[in-house]
Order: structure tokens, then sequence, then C-alpha cells
């Protein structure tokens, strides 16, 4: 596991690099040289991208620090919180291509030289494809589910690239037009994968469980149920901690059982939760008997 997260962390650090600098480079030019706001404002979104590649980066150092005295449960949530910080710099930077592409709209400036501002563009797309094709590869090898929410926002910092270099060259033949167009598309992307990702973090920051913990409940429910020796599971309760998930349960068991068999059941149901799941990181397994507490971890 060690390796999986080295190589996702490296992934995370070099995409967090390149995207930064190509963003900067793009801004400078959409600014002072071209006049784009199209390449002004794929450049902000590589930023953006790279500043989320950031945290996905530090998420990733933190998931691999043990808990101790202060954090007992971990530092995962620092993810979320640093999530959060990211998305709201990206809702303020998308507002602000909006408004540049509403006075692009309106009154369109000529760019100068089109051309090098789509190869550029056109290099910081094909890279950013090629990235999100080997960190997917990563993803269903680390089972981050960080870095596999990367690779949604990398393919998509590739696909605004690509439009940015239809603007360029549309803007090369006289339509200026699509300069402004392709802006307001590029910022109503930014707006919404920012939206999500503050909700999202919000979710994780005060453990309520989303869609896809939502979805773990009945699967963990029927693998205590069809464990030997369980008569029933109820309360299964989970929240999600960075890229991993928490929880506990209970199950009702034979009265007759002792301690020795009730543990062998933990062990049994915890095994094969793993195996289906590989999210969960800890999970607490209460026994109860004939309504009375057997054994409360």
């Amino acid at each position: 596991m060690s390796s999986m997260t080295g190589n996702a962390e490296n992934m995370a650090k070099f995409t967090a690099v390149f995207l930064i600098g190509i963003g900067i480079l793009q801004v400078l030019l959409g600014t002072s040289f071209s006049k784009s706001v199209a390449l002004t404002a794929n450049g902000i979104d590589c930023i953006g991208d790279g500043f989320v590649s950031s945290v996905v980066w530090v998420g990733i150092k933190f998931f691999k620090k043990p808990a101790d005295d202060k954090f007992h449960y971990g530092y995962y949530k620092v993810e979320s919180l640093a999530s959060i910080i990211a998305a709201i710099i990206m809702v303020f930077l998308a507002t602000y291509i909006g408004y540049r592409s509403y006075l692009q709209f309106k009154d369109p400036d000529e760019i100068e030289a089109p051309l090098i501002g789509a190869i550029v563009a056109l290099i910081a797309g094909i890279v950013a494809i090629a990235l999100g094709i080997i960190k997917y590869q990563e993803g269903k090898k680390s089972k981050l589910q960080s870095l596999k929410l990367e690779v949604f926002n990398t393919v998509k910092d590739g696909t605004a690239s690509l439009l940015t270099v239809i603007a360029l060259i549309l803007a090369n033949y006289g339509y200026l037009i699509a300069d402004a167009i392709i802006g307001f598309i590029i910022a109503t992307m930014i707006l919404s994968i920012g939206f999500a990702s503050i909700k999202e973090s919000s979710y994780v920051l005060v453990d309520a469980c989303d869609m896809s913990c939502i979805s773990q409940r009945p699967i963990i429910k029927n693998i205590a149920e069809n464990t030997e020796g369980v008569k029933t599971a109820h309360i299964v309760r989970l929240r999600r901690t960075g890229p991993l998930l928490q929880g506990e349960m209970m199950i009702e068991v034979p009265g007759e059982m002792t301690m020795q068999e009730v543990d062998r059941i933990r062990s049994n149901i915890q095994k094969m939760l793993k195996e289906k799941i590989p999210d969960i990181q800890q999970f607490t397994i209460n026994a109860i008997s004939d309504k009375k507490l057997i054994n409360n971890e």
C-alpha cells in the first residue's frame, strides 16, 4: 500500500507543478500578449486544478501520517479542509472569468497571435489528458477516493484546454465572439466543480454520509447477516474521513455464545469487509445477546 500511495503522491505533485506552471504561462499570454479571455480563463483553470492536485498531494501525505495524542482519528480531514479552501478560491476565479467573458462578448477585442496561444493550450490539454489516464490506472491500484476524483478534475482541465484551442483558432479567422463563449463555458465548469467540491468536503467535515457512503450500508449489513452465528445486524453507521471510511455496527448473536466465539465472528466480518470494501479503515463491531450488551469495543 505504501508504494501505491507513493506513486499517487508523486503523480499528484508532478501534476500540481505542471498545471500551475503552464497556467501562469497562459495567464501571462492571455492578459498581456494575446488579450484572449479564453486563454486567460484556461490559465486560471489550470492554476486552480493545480491547487486541487496540491490538495490531493497534501492529503496523501497526511494519509500516511499515523494518529497521535492530539488527532486520535488521524489527519484525513485535513484534505477536506484544504479542498474547501481551494474550491472557494476557484469560485472567486470563475466569477472573474465570467466578468471578463461578458466584457469580451459585449465589446470584442482583437486577439493578438492566437495561434501561439492555441499551441500552448494544446500542449496543456494533451499533457492533462495523458496525466488523467495515468492517474486513472493509479487510482484503481491505490483505492484512494481523492485520486479518483482528481482524475475527473485533470481530464476536465484537458477538455477546457482543447476548447480554448478551438476558440483561438476561430478567433484567428475573425470569430472573436468564440473567445467570450468559451470563457463563459470554462467559468461554468469551474463553478460547478467548485460548488460540488465544497458540498462534498463539507459533508466529510460534519460526518455526513454521502451517496457513495450510503450505498455501502446494505452491503455491510448483508455481509454481517450472512456470517455464521449472526442473527441480525442493525445500527450501521458510516462516515468518510478523507479517502477512507470509518464506522460501527451492532450485531445480535445467540446468548449461549462465548466471548471467544463472538471475537471469531467479528474477525470474519472484518475480513470480508476489507475484501468487499477496501476503503474501510476502522470499523467497530458491537455484539448484543437477548438485548443485553455482551461486549462493547
